[in-house]
């Protein structure tokens, strides 16, 4: 295996480890940036991360977030389709500040956010 192989076969398995472990900021970093429904969700983060997000994961954790008061949901028509569009709450904010702050004391060299 080759260096710059094993360095993609190591990012991809933090990827989704970060992915399982931090899902909860995972989303919150998708609804702070603007409102999105949950099929958006999960196709941004193949996207940005290549980590393909199960149903059975998301939804669970949105309605979590939802109970704890870091997102709130409307329902929206869009297309022709009720959709459930989650943002992100100022307590919602306030978490991911406080990761942002931890990340940033456990890499005081590095750019975190």
């Amino acid at each position: 295996m080759q260096n710059s192989e094993s360095a993609e076969v190591l990012s991809d398995q933090i990827k989704r480890r970060f992915s399982k472990c931090f899902l909860d900021i995972l989303i919150l970093q998708l609804v702070n940036s603007q409102p999105t429904w949950g099929y958006d969700m999960i196709k941004k983060t193949e996207t940005q991360y290549q980590v393909k997000l199960r149903h059975g994961a998301l939804y669970p954790m949105l309605n979590e977030l939802q109970v704890r008061g870091l997102v709130k949901s409307r329902r929206e028509l869009r297309k022709g389709r009720a959709r459930k569009v989650y943002q992100i709450t100022r307590d919602g904010t306030r978490l991911l500040e406080a990761y942002y702050d931890f990340m940033r004391q456990l890499l005081p060299n590095k750019t975190v956010n």
